[in-house]
């Protein structure tokens, strides 16, 4: 017991370090990705805070599991540089035994994993993409420049020769209202202030001293020219201000979806498959049947028009076959894509469990406990991973292997090379031949 307090207390600490330096990394890289579509839009800091949080719900599954790797290495790395490893072994505690507290670490991570990919993740994902949605809708913040066009408003153009952006009044004020076809209002002032309506959806243009000129387009002859002292226009202005949409109204994807729900969804698809085909089979007695009545009858007909009448039942098959062979193909496609998505849920966390098995061996072997060494191996095997999950994910869609092959290929690379590793570190051999040979001498008189 004493054991194994004292090794996770030397692997809590680099797991911790390791994880949140892994998510620090994809959040600046998200932020740099998105900090365009964030900026400049007049949103609250609450917003922009919650679109991080959100975010970081994906960061957290991709971390943790370079986390337990990387904390696993440095502990095993610091024991075997600081030759605790031979000190234990020589008290009669084998590598198997050292690795025990870490083992039941990483399952209890992998377990935990679990539930946060299957409670909390989809929930996120499906919230993060529609604020993600609402932001992109919004208009950035309506604003006029001295001597600039605006054409921020649909329908309008607005100059204003001087602006104060305090008090928000203008001089030398014109108006190009176009949102009529047939007749274009051009409104000049001498002054002018503009505001919003209290919840943003109206902008309200205060003018004074002024004149309206209207142009009818299909009556060029036609002109009015309209004086004021005080003329008030009021301009729809939706989407300036941030509104957020309802979650329940819009459809979840496979990556916002629990895993019973995903499920559902694949025995759904894998029966219409399954009617599909016994539908085809009825269609296509029944059409067999008719061409053979058509070819054996003695109807009062010509044999040019018997043939006629065949040819239509075979067009008519034909466009049949491509109509369910179709849907069939979507069918099946929508079991491959949701499969990969459950195998998924399973497969990242179950790495935490993986990444035990090569990263305490490999810290024996490195008898290194620093931060380079460890993260540059913790890299390697991270990027062997992915490119093993990532491939398997393209093969599985594409029906080139199965989903579970696909998304448990890399834990069954690195899980069996961890295990070799294990194995020639706990009987410190340096292959499993030698290792033989050495039980055969000893059982030799």
């Amino acid at each position: 017991m004493i054991l194994a307090r004292y090794i996770l207390r030397f692997h809590i600490g680099p797991f911790l370090f390791g994880t949140l330096t892994v998510m620090f990394l994809f959040l600046m890289q998200f932020l740099m990705n998105n900090l365009d579509k964030l900026m400049g839009k007049g949103l609250e800091p609450l917003v922009i805070l919650q679109v991080i949080a959100l975010s970081l719900a994906w960061m957290v599954v991709l971390a943790v599991p370079m986390g337990v790797l990387f904390s696993t290495l440095m502990a095993f790395g610091g024991m075997s540089a600081a030759q605790e490893i031979t000190i234990i072994k020589a008290s009669g505690g084998g590598l198997v035994r050292m690795m025990l507290p870490v083992v039941l670490f990483g399952a209890a991570i992998f377990y935990g994993m679990y539930r946060f990919n299957d409670d909390i993740l989809p929930d996120s994902n499906h919230r993060f993409k529609i604020l993600m949605q609402d932001i992109q809708r919004k208009k950035p913040t309506f604003a006029i420049e001295a001597g600039q066009f605006s054409t921020q408003l649909e329908g309008y153009t607005i100059l204003s020769r001087q602006v104060d952006s305090v008090t928000r009044s203008l001089k030398g004020v014109t108006i190009y209202d176009n949102l009529r076809q047939n007749q274009m209002n051009v409104v000049s002032a001498e002054t002018g202030e503009i505001s919003f309506s209290q919840d943003f959806s109206k902008l309200i243009v205060v003018l004074h001293n002024g004149e309206i000129h209207q142009f009818f387009r299909q009556t060029p002859a036609d002109f009015r020219k309209i004086t004021f002292i005080k003329h008030q226009i009021t301009i729809d202005a939706r989407d300036f201000a941030f509104s957020r949409s309802d979650e329940k109204v819009f459809s979840r994807g496979d990556r916002e979806m629990r895993i019973k729900d995903m499920q559902a969804v694949v025995r759904v698809a894998d029966s219409s498959s399954r009617n599909l085909d016994s539908i085809f089979r009825i269609q296509a007695q029944n059409h067999l049947n008719y061409v053979a009545v058509k070819d054996t009858s003695k109807i009062d007909s010509s044999r040019k028009t018997i043939l006629e009448h065949v040819e239509n039942r075979i067009s008519i098959f034909r466009a049949t076959i491509e109509s369910q062979s179709f849907q069939r193909g979507e069918y099946d496609a929508q079991v491959r894509k949701y499969s990969v998505e459950i195998d998924k849920k399973y497969s990242i966390p179950f790495a935490c469990f993986v990444f035990v098995f090569i990263g305490c061996p490999l810290g024996v072997m490195s008898k290194r406990g620093n931060f380079g060494i460890s993260a540059a191996i913790s890299l390697g095997f991270y990027v062997l991973y992915w490119a093993c999950l990532i491939g398997g994910e393209k093969l599985a869609d594409r029906d080139v292997i199965s989903p579970a092959l696909g998304m448990w290929m890399g834990n069954i690379i690195i899980g069996s090379l961890g295990l070799v590793l294990t194995f020639r570190m706990s009987n410190e051999s340096f292959g499993i031949l030698q290792f033989f040979k050495r039980k055969i001498k000893k059982k030799s008189p």
